[in-house]
């Protein structure tokens, strides 16, 4: 188990050097402005959805509802209007109520950092309260998005599309103040050459330094 463990930790390390080269100033693709309740709000959005399409709505919605208290105030149908461009909205809005009159009741309106806390949150799971308490707190925190899911099959690291699985892995490899920054980078690699579809592995720098043995197309 060491012997993996090890040979799994010279796999990261190398990601880690191919990300920093690769994408050395990527910006965050949700433009929340450092603002937790924004985040929040945009990352419930952003399920089966592009953060473009998040972005673009989340202008005129913030402005509507600049905060917890506005949201949960709204009424059935209002909050709607605003992102009905968005896939599954109809169910992303009674979560978005939810989710902000427990901020309000619970939590006087600010967003928690405690990973319990996030997660009695409507609309929130293990993935959003990561990236929250990583983005936001700089508290670390594994995002096992579909890309991060993907590229560690292929990688060998893990055997399993279990997110838990994923998430608990890999928090053992990465150093928890890299973990933010390496899921961000690990989406736009999945998005760039470790694609679900036809893959770039001739042109895949992991592979050119002999870091992705366990790789399966």
């Amino acid at each position: 188990m060491l012997t993996i463990f090890l040979m799994n930790k010279r796999v990261i390390e190398t990601v880690i050097d191919v990300f920093y080269e690769k994408y050395p100033d990527l910006e965050h693709g949700l433009t929340h402005g450092g603002d937790p309740y924004r985040l929040l709000v945009m990352a419930i959005l952003s399920a089966q959805c592009t953060d473009k399409r998040v972005n673009m709505v989340s202008k005129k919605l913030f402005e509507r509802f600049p905060d917890p208290r506005s949201i949960a105030a709204s009424k059935e149908g209002e909050l709607e209007e605003y992102i009905y461009s968005i896939g599954l909205y109809n169910s992303k809005a009674k979560s978005l109520r939810a989710c902000c009159k427990t901020l309000m009741e619970d939590f006087g309106g600010e967003v928690p950092s405690g990973f319990k806390e996030l997660l009695s949150l409507g609309g929130v799971g293990r993935k959003v309260a990561n990236l929250i308490r990583g983005d936001v707190f700089d508290l670390g925190g594994i995002v096992a998005d579909t890309h991060l899911i993907r590229i560690s099959n292929r990688l060998g690291l893990v055997d399993t599309k279990n997110p838990l699985v994923v998430e608990k892995t890999l928090s053992k490899l990465i150093p928890t103040e890299k973990q933010t920054w390496f899921c961000h980078r690990a989406v736009e690699f999945g998005r760039d050459v470790c694609r679900a579809k036809n893959p770039d592995c001739d042109g895949c720098p992991i592979k050119q330094r002999n870091a992705c043995n366990g790789i399966k197309k």
